[in-house]
């Protein structure tokens, strides 16, 4: 019995940590070819920004793989005591290659720390309300997971917004069909108009 625990367990890993992965590259990829502008300008009423998200997300990962396990991230990080939202954009002093070299060093970390811990390894979270701070590395796994991809859904609908270009990573990106995408948005548009109530 124990031994198909571990290979549940082994596999919920693995799944888990092979879809942080691809999101976290996906996230990253949603920079390319922008101006340093187009990546850092806020683009939405909030300020939301794309090397701000990217920021964000590797900065997430610094803390929960890190002092949750009681193991620190090497990067410099402010206190969580004193969190000021300055992970959700770029200064000017800061460089695009700065925060993505930031984020690579932060992957190798976390995934030494889903690598060498078991599943079922205890964590504190000190900014979690109690009686939650207590919790495990395959609560931590999922809840980190479903931060990078719901940034990585912002920053789908961010890049989308700047210049057209979707997808998920750079072998899936199609030709952009201005034509096709007009004639698909103009239907949507007759259904949303031909549901809505009449005015009078």
């Amino acid at each position: 019995m124990a031994g198909s625990c571990r290979v549940i367990d082994d596999f919920a890993k693995d799944n888990l940590h092979g879809r942080l992965r691809r999101d976290r590259e996906a996230l990253l990829w949603k920079l390319d070819g922008l101006s340093e502008y187009d990546a850092r300008r806020p683009l939405t009423a909030t300020g939301t920004n794309l090397l701000g998200l990217v920021k964000h997300v590797a900065t997430v990962e610094a803390r929960y793989f890190g002092e949750v396990f009681g193991r620190p991230s090497p990067e410099p990080l402010p206190r969580w005591q004193d969190y000021d939202g300055s992970d959700l954009w770029a200064t000017e002093d800061e460089t695009r290659d700065q925060i993505i070299g930031f984020c690579r060093r932060t992957w190798e970390h976390s995934d030494a720390t889903i690598n060498e811990l078991p599943l079922d390894a205890p964590g504190h979270v000190p900014w979690w309300p109690e009686p939650c701070p207590n919790t495990n590395l395959f609560a931590i796994m999922v809840h980190v997971l479903g931060e990078s991809i719901r940034h990585a859904g912002h920053a789908d609908i961010l890049r989308e917004g700047l210049d057209g270009r979707t997808g998920v990573r750079a072998e899936n990106e199609q030709q952009i069909d201005e034509e096709a995408r007009a004639a698909y948005c103009a239907k949507i548009e007759q259904a949303a108009r031909s549901a809505a109530p009449n005015k009078a």
